[in-house]
């Protein structure tokens, strides 16, 4: 089968404004229990993401990056504030309207790869494809599709265990846009991998966001990574601010 060369008509984002932001919080304050009283995390954090627009957010650990990729991808509520996804507000919404809009609009990608062990690599595509409804005739030529793109055609039927470190978290990738979410979000996507390493995975990471038309919000401790994206932001005392 020949691979496709354009991300595009593999994974798709669907039609959406481009003056309709893919990600905005404003306000946002989330807090956790800590002895008596409460941690506070974020303070206020406000954060404007547009479609096409790739953003590095560069913070030292424990700042709050993961509890704002949470929020963000609506896996937490926020104690307080307003969260819109592609234009609809979901900081109030129960969990199953959360999970529909993450199944449908977001797209994650983690340090570690979390791929299934006991599937191949197109399968690990395929499934989350097929769950939100594909045919499974479909869900594998989109998924090979993605792979070949992302130059790993020639492993989709070996396990993770037979991969790489850097061809899991491009498996990772791959499945996390195979839905053709509108927004991806990255938490130090390549945390587990040698710089040389990391910097191929990135490559990929940012080809396939800018062939598909993604919104991104990528943390990462590396400054010289973030640069290559649109621009860069960090956290202050709970709230967002710009680096460049």
């Amino acid at each position: 089968m020949m691979m496709d060369a354009n991300p595009k008509t593999a994974a798709q984002p669907a039609t959406q404004g481009m003056n309709v932001p893919t990600l905005q919080l404003k306000g946002i304050v989330q807090s956790y229990p800590e002895g008596e009283g409460r941690l506070e995390i974020l303070t206020g954090a406000d954060f404007t993401l547009m479609p096409g627009e790739t953003v590095g957010l560069v913070a030292p650990s424990g700042t709050g990056k993961s509890t704002l990729l949470h929020v963000a991808g609506l896996l937490e509520k926020p104690d307080a504030g307003e969260i819109s996804v592609c234009g609809k507000a979901c900081a109030h919404l129960d969990d199953q309207a959360r999970t529909e809009i993450r199944r449908s609009d977001i797209g994650f990608v983690y340090q570690f790869h979390h791929l299934l062990p006991e599937f191949t690599a197109v399968e690990n595509l395929v499934v989350p494809q097929m769950i939100s409804g594909l045919p499974r005739k479909e869900a594998r030529e989109r998924s090979l599709a993605l792979l070949g793109y992302l130059k790993l055609d020639h492993r989709a039927e070996h396990l993770p265990s037979e991969l790489s470190g850097g061809e899991r978290q491009r498996v990772a990738i791959a499945r996390a846009v195979a839905n053709a979410p509108r927004l991806l979000l990255a938490d130090e996507p390549t945390g587990n991998l040698d710089p040389k390493t990391s910097h191929y995975v990135y490559d990929a990471l940012l080809a396939l966001v800018r062939g598909t038309g993604l919104a991104a919000l990528i943390a990462t401790h590396n400054v010289e990574i973030a640069a290559r994206m649109d621009r860069r932001i960090t956290l202050v005392d709970g709230k967002i601010v710009p680096m460049d």
